[in-house]
């Protein structure tokens, strides 16, 4: 099965899709497809810089354990949603991408909810789906060796290290794309 990046939908309700389904996660979005993907139709999980929280864990708690560089450029609003300081997330978030680009991202970014970050996985799906995970080396986001812990103990199928910021999916799309390729051609049957 061939994939064409320009074609790639995103949907957060896999049971609204017939057929099989890959579900891809950057960020805390890689917590949402360890509790979400033991839907039958999931074929396999992609963590793209991504939390992979196991049973019993939060990205909080993981995120305690080895603080990334730019955890204090986070802040919470008066309605607890976090958000990385406007003038803080180039050098956060996207260090490698153009200023402007990151200035954009910066202005547009979606907060999550402060608390989110303490909800604990209940049954993680990568201990029975095929996982493919891709580190960003150079992330302020996640530390980059919690990342590779959470990799190595997942046992994917193949894991890719980018030179890149947390930012991996703008900074190197080419590389994202063929991982999330090599995830959708390994579990087509």
């Amino acid at each position: 099965m061939e994939v064409d990046s320009r074609h790639v939908a995103v949907t957060p309700r896999p049971r609204t899709v017939a057929g099989p389904v890959v579900l891809v996660g950057h960020s805390y979005g890689g917590a949402v497809i360890t509790e979400a993907g033991d839907l039958p139709n999931v074929t396999a999980l992609v963590y793209i810089a991504a939390f992979a929280p196991d049973a019993g864990e939060s990205p909080g708690g993981i995120t305690e354990e080895m603080p990334p560089a730019a955890v204090a450029n986070i802040a919470p609003d008066s309605d607890g949603y976090l958000w990385i300081a406007r003038d803080k997330f180039h050098e956060s978030f996207a260090q490698d991408l153009a200023p402007d680009e990151a200035l954009v991202m910066a202005v547009t970014q979606k907060a999550p909810l402060g608390s989110t970050f303490g909800d604990k996985v209940t049954a993680p799906a990568w201990r029975s789906k095929p996982v493919w995970y891709q580190v960003s080396t150079q992330d302020r986001m996640i530390h980059p060796d919690n990342e590779r812990r959470m990799a190595a103990r997942m046992n994917p199928r193949r894991t890719v290290e980018l030179d890149a910021s947390h930012a991996s999916l703008a900074s190197q799309p080419k590389a994202v794309v063929d991982l999330i390729e090599d995830a959708v051609n390994g579990t087509a049957g």
